[in-house]
C-alpha cells in the first residue's frame, strides 16, 4: 500500500506491556489508520469508530460481540462495529492496518 499526505504520530500506541503496537496516521481528509504488530497472546479491545482490520501477515481469533470465535489468516480483512468491545486470541505474529471509519449523522 502506498499513502500519500499524511502525517504519523512519532510516539507508539502501546498496549498489553507492548503485545500491541502501532502507529497513527491522518490523512489529508481528516481519515485515520493504525499500522501495528501484536504479539501472540489474548486481548480485549474496543473501538467507538467502525473499523476494518487488515491482516496482512499472521492469524488470530476474533470474537465480536453477540458471536462465536471466527480464525482470520492473512490475507484478510475483520470489520468491527462501531462502539464495540471485541477479543482477540492471536495464534502468530500479525501485522496489520486498522482502518478507522468516522459514522455521520445527518
Amino acid at each position: 500500500m502506498d499513502f500519500g499526505n499524511v502525517s504519523i504520530a512519532k510516539q507508539a500506541n502501546i498496549l498489553y506491556d507492548g503485545n500491541i503496537t502501532s502507529r497513527s496516521i491522518t490523512f489529508g481528509d481528516g481519515s485515520k489508520k493504525t499500522l501495528g504488530i501484536m504479539l501472540p497472546g489474548e486481548y480485549e479491545l474496543n473501538t467507538v469508530n467502525k473499523a476494518v482490520i487488515d491482516i496482512n501477515s499472521g492469524s488470530l481469533e476474533v470474537m465480536l460481540p453477540a458471536e462465536d470465535w471466527v480464525e482470520y489468516v492473512a490475507p484478510a480483512s475483520v470489520k468491527i462495529a462501531q462502539n464495540s468491545k471485541y477479543k482477540l486470541k492471536v495464534t502468530s505474529l500479525v501485522d496489520y492496518c486498522c482502518s478507522f471509519i468516522k459514522v455521520t449523522y445527518k
